[in-house]
């Protein structure tokens, strides 16, 4: 059965690029949450399994994918080899997505942080893009880093489909380039785990078709 193209059919010349957030990890579950970044890489919770299964039962069904990529941290590879196993492909891993560095922040949760680390918290809260994560990365850093190996396989992939598996703030901070926001405005973002967007680039343009697709997430038995 042709699938039902949720996400546009290639055409010549443009690159269709499916971005996704990686399934739940016990660190996005427990409540309240703490900062994994890129040092805490644990693999799926069994939730974030199931995600990912319904993920990649509606890509299947509405979109023709040639290539799949993602970061090389556990949770992100996990959910990619989720994906590729319906396409019959192989992932590939871009180490220029992994998550955001969040150095002395990582494994507590926003209100321990506020409490130990108050001028470095007001700071990275005000702007995210110009202040650190503290020990860590900025958001302007994250992009830095990731948005050239993005913009590569866009222009790598023109007349594709290909799937991504990223991160929260690797997938914030890109989305917020392409929707003409300013990177400190990233966190208004919502990155929902297996949350699906769609970007098509066009001779040098990127333009944001969807974000944060969760349709999928409706289809997991409660």
């Amino acid at each position: 059965m042709e699938p039902n193209h949720f996400i546009p059919r290639p055409e010549p010349g443009v690159t269709n690029l499916v971005l996704i957030r990686h399934g739940a990890t016990p660190p996005n579950e427990q409540r309240p949450f703490i900062l994994q970044g890129c040092g805490i890489n644990p693999s799926l919770s069994e939730s974030g399994q199931k995600q990912v299964q319904a993920l990649a039962d509606f890509l299947a069904q509405n979109s023709s994918l040639h290539h799949v990529y993602c970061s090389p941290m556990i949770r992100a590879k996990e959910t990619a080899q989720a994906v590729s196993d319906r396409f019959g492909l192989i992932p590939q891993e871009v180490p220029e997505i992994h998550e955001c560095d969040v150095g002395l922040w990582e494994g507590k949760s926003w209100d321990i942080i506020s409490e130990e680390f108050p001028e470095s918290y007001r700071a990275f809260m005000d702007d995210p893009y110009l202040n650190r994560y503290e020990g860590g990365e900025s958001y302007g850093d994250v992009f830095e880093r990731c948005e050239p190996a993005l913009r590569g396989l866009l222009e790598r992939h023109a007349g594709e489909t290909i799937a991504v598996v990223a991160h929260n703030v690797v997938n914030r901070v890109y989305l917020a380039s392409l929707l003409g926001l300013p990177i400190g405005k990233a966190k208004q973002i919502t990155q929902t785990n297996t949350g699906i967007n769609i970007i098509q680039h066009r001779e040098g343009e990127s333009k944001v078709v969807t974000i944060n697709s969760i349709f999928h997430l409706n289809r997991i038995p409660h």
